[in-house]
């Protein structure tokens, strides 16, 4: 089954060096969390806030060598009180896993955006 598997996280500069180690970093730990591969991913959807200019987020995918996944890359909408420096990513892959098992990952600041998803599995592993 396709399920979504959702993560975020934050960057301190708007720089293409950063957002790039910060992305891979979210992608890799969005797959290792859910025992995913290249493979079983449909596609990745990526969005960034409109204060992040420096580079395409979907690049960082490429880089660690992810480059039959099918990537696109998107502008966050622009809400008052959003968080700021923001990558956020949709990643829709092939898994037995039901949704409640699914990982979704949330890190740096970016955890403020789905805390009941990042406390409910502190709880679970803890």
């Amino acid at each position: 089954m396709i399920r979504g598997i959702r993560g975020a996280t934050q960057v301190d500069r708007d720089e293409a060096h950063h957002i790039l180690e910060r992305t891979q970093e979210l992608l890799l730990e969005m797959a290792r969390a859910n025992d995913i591969r290249p493979e079983d991913m449909s596609s990745i959807c990526f969005t960034m806030t409109p204060d992040l200019h420096a580079t395409f987020p979907a690049e960082a995918a490429r880089q660690i060598g992810w480059q039959y996944v099918p990537v696109i890359c998107m502008r966050e909408l622009d809400v008052p009180h959003g968080l700021p420096m923001t990558v956020r990513i949709l990643m829709q892959a092939e898994t037995q896993k039901s949704q409640e098992e699914i990982r979704h990952i949330y890190q740096y600041g970016a955890v403020v955006l789905r805390e009941d998803l990042v406390k409910s599995r502190e709880e679970s592993q803890g």
